[in-house]
Parts: structure tokens; sequence; C-alpha cells
């Protein structure tokens, strides 16, 4: 049976909102105390781990010296977003580590920031690719953290290492 295009926007749709037990998740994650101690608050998951968008409100938790956002909470919220989500997505036959990180800060956070995390289908289908001919890949994931109107405060990227194997390795 043909899949016809309504069917995929509905399939896509669906996985892009949140499921009982990525709420559940979220939940979670945002109590962890390596988590919570950024500041930084998760506010959603997609069902299929495809999306995640967090947010870094400035308060007594993440106000530095100079009254702005810190530059540890803004990066500290971002830190593990990336790697969970291959780890969730990729499944338990693949290895995934956190390689390096480069920020930029382009501007003082004076209020709330928010980003989004996305891994499209075109991306995981080129990890396996890619993992079918080589022992392990690196790949860069950009992120950019905006205030409410979409102004860039900071911008990171994330480089991932990613191989073949069973995480329970070691």
């Amino acid at each position: 049976m043909e899949t016809n295009w309504f069917d995929m926007l509905a399939e896509e749709l669906y996985g892009m909102l949140e499921s009982f037990k990525t709420k559940i998740l979220r939940c979670g994650f945002n109590l962890f105390p390596a988590y919570r101690g950024t500041g930084g608050r998760i506010t959603h998951i997609a069902s299929n781990w495809r999306e995640v968008r967090i947010k870094v409100p400035l308060n007594w938790r993440t106000r530095n010296y100079v009254g702005t956002i810190y530059g540890g909470s803004i990066y500290g919220a971002v830190d593990p977003i990336y790697m969970v989500m291959l780890i969730k997505i990729l499944g338990p036959e693949y290895i995934v580590w956190d390689k390096a990180a480069l920020i930029r800060f382009k501007k003082p956070g004076t209020g709330t920031l928010f980003a989004r995390f996305f891994i499209s289908d075109e991306e995981l289908n080129a990890i396996r690719a890619a993992l079918t001919t080589l022992p392990s890949v690196e790949r860069v994931y950009h992120v950019e953290l905006v205030d409410a109107e979409g102004v860039v405060h900071a911008e990171i990227d994330k480089t991932m290492y990613i191989k073949r194997g069973s995480n329970s390795e070691g």
C-alpha cells in the first residue's frame, strides 16, 4: 500500500509531539542534579527524540557578576542534549560521545534564552551509511540560543563521536 503525502506529514507531526514517556523523561532530566544545577530546563522532547527544546532563564541561579546569564549556565544547559538525542534515536548498537564544543557569545543574555535541537532523518541516514564503511564518524551540530524576539545571544557547535558497537562495552 502506497503512503500518501498527508499520511507522511501526519506521521512526521505526530513524532514531534511529546509522548507520556518523553514527558516523564523530561521531568526526570530537569530534576537530575547535574542538569538542574545549570539553571536550564528542557521544555519539550519529541516522542521520536528528533527535537528537543530548552530554556535558560535569567534568575538568581544563572545570573553572573554583571547581571547577565552566566556562560557556564548557557553551555551547561546545551551540553548533554545532542548526545542523549543520538543515543535515544540510534539505540544501543551505537556508541555516542561528546568530542568537542565551541561556543561563541554574541550578545549578553539579559532575559530568558531558548534553543531548539533537531536531528533530521537525512542526518540519521548519513550517519548509518557512513558507519557501513568507516569505523567511526564525527558529526558537528550547531545550536543557537535566542531570546523571545529571535535575537541570537550564543552559538554552540557540538562535535559528536559515533561508532557502531554496544554502549555496554565500557
